[in-house]
């Protein structure tokens, strides 16, 4: 962490003090310029001050609360599965149809998938935490079916593909 602050015109020098909110400890460290690095904890509170000091005459600064914070937790939420087949109105043969998908995550972390299914452009789910990206199901002749598949990462993240629709012969 860089600690920065206001030079004095008459400073020879300067000592910054840094405690841990949690535990107590101190650090202190001199400086010649306006500026020092210390290396601190992280996920902790720390108050911090700066005296000035000039042969044996001394000034302290006001002193200032921080939160130096953890590292991030960054995750994404998988992009929409890329529907494969059957294709947007494509037409099928009646019996069984296998639907296939392609999910794909920044953070590779894709658990699972719900398919939705149904003769309605608003489908129920069909199969829920299906882990592979293909799934055989019955069809009936002369219906047009709707899809769409919801994509689950590892953290709870989801998205979902658009709607789409095939018709069975």
């Amino acid at each position: 962490m860089i600690f920065e602050w206001e030079a004095s015109e008459i400073a020879e020098s300067y000592t910054v003090f840094v405690t841990n909110l949690v535990d107590g400890t101190s650090i202190q460290q001199d400086s010649n310029e306006d500026k020092i690095g210390i290396v601190l904890d992280r996920a902790t509170p720390y108050a911090w001050y700066v005296v000035s000091k000039r042969g044996t005459v001394t000034a302290e600064s006001e002193t200032w609360k921080f939160y130096n914070s953890g590292p991030g937790v960054e995750t994404h939420a998988p992009f929409p599965a890329t529907i494969n087949a059957p294709a947007m109105a494509a037409s099928v043969n009646s019996g069984n149809v296998t639907l296939r998908w392609t999910g794909s995550d920044v953070d590779n972390d894709i658990a699972s998938y719900d398919v939705y299914l149904g003769t309605n452009n608003n489908p129920d789910i069909h199969a829920a935490d299906v882990t592979a990206s293909a799934l055989n199901v019955s069809v009936t002749s002369g219906t047009i079916y709707y899809w769409k598949i919801v994509t689950k990462d590892a953290v709870g993240n989801t998205s979902m593909s658009g709607i789409f629709q095939f018709r069975v012969l």
